[in-house]
């Protein structure tokens, strides 16, 4: 897996220093211009080699609601088939694949390289976890519409994406970027990663209703489930925008949460 070059960093975060007035020399550079040249430099490295993995989850999720197709005929069980779906879609890069990047990262020396950057640690976690949720939003897009004419609910709220995306993205990259930072090996990074995203289908899709005790319990913990409820909510004919903004906001803490435990996995594992 390739890792972002130095010089395009540093020459990004330079940039960006200069734009906002600092010095070239300055011992480190401000929060959002340095969050701002490492999601440029992430997003265009990963560009190339992510979309085709992204046609790939696109092409997971569609498959598994046409499956599904055949055993939900509608309701509530149709809704949490395709808002799980659709959210499966950021799992599989969010998670999975940031996963492996910090993995490989790691084993590779390239925090080290970051570490010689006057670059904030933040801002390195946030940029790449902002770069992979990017490539999200094609395929939960169109996940979400093919989902919704396959099960024949409305496309009236699929405005709700827009921030079911960024905040079920935010929560599920700190996740996945903790994970990888935090495996001693990056096979290990990659076997933690698969294991998140299986328990994303498996929580994630499959309708609560019809779950364990104790299954749904480990719903409640998983940052993607407020996501799903959120979107699934708004299938409904009369939606409860007040439960929709609830489950928003839990999913936005859940995703400040997961991002500053990725930031201190970050530290611990540059510093060794």
């Amino acid at each position: 897996m390739s890792v972002v070059p130095v010089e395009a960093v540093a020459g990004a975060v330079t940039a960006a220093g200069k734009r906002t007035g600092e010095s070239e020399l300055a011992p480190r550079a401000r929060l959002l211009p340095s969050l701002a040249a490492v999601y440029r430099a992430q997003l265009s490295r990963a560009r190339v080699a992510r979309i085709p993995l992204l046609f790939v989850a696109t092409f997971q999720s569609v498959g598994i609601m046409i499956l599904m197709r055949g055993v939900v005929d509608g309701g509530s069980e149709a809704r949490a088939v395709v808002a799980g779906s659709s959210v499966l879609v950021v799992a599989f890069v969010a998670l999975n694949l940031l996963a492996q990047y910090f993995g490989q990262l790691r084993a590779s020396g390239g925090l080290d390289h970051y570490a010689t950057l006057p670059v904030p640690p933040s801002s390195v976690v946030l940029g790449a976890a902002a770069a992979y949720a990017s490539f999200t939003v094609p395929g939960t897009i169109v996940t979400a519409v093919v989902g919704s004419v396959l099960f024949g609910l409305p496309l009236t709220h699929l405005w709700v994406l827009l921030a079911v995306i960024p905040l079920a993205g935010a929560a599920l990259a700190g996740l996945g970027a903790a994970l990888g930072l935090l495996a001693p090996r990056p096979e290990l990074a990659t076997l933690l990663g698969q294991l998140g995203m299986s328990a994303a289908l498996l929580l994630g899709v499959l309708p609560a209703d019809g779950m364990p005790v104790l299954l749904q319990y480990a719903r409640d913990l998983l940052p993607s489930t407020y996501g799903v409820e959120a979107f699934a909510r708004t299938f409904d004919s009369s939606p409860d925008w007040a439960a929709v903004a609830l489950d928003l906001g839990i999913c936005a803490g859940v995703g400040v949460v997961s991002l500053a435990a990725a930031t201190w996995a970050y530290r611990k594992a540059a510093v060794r």
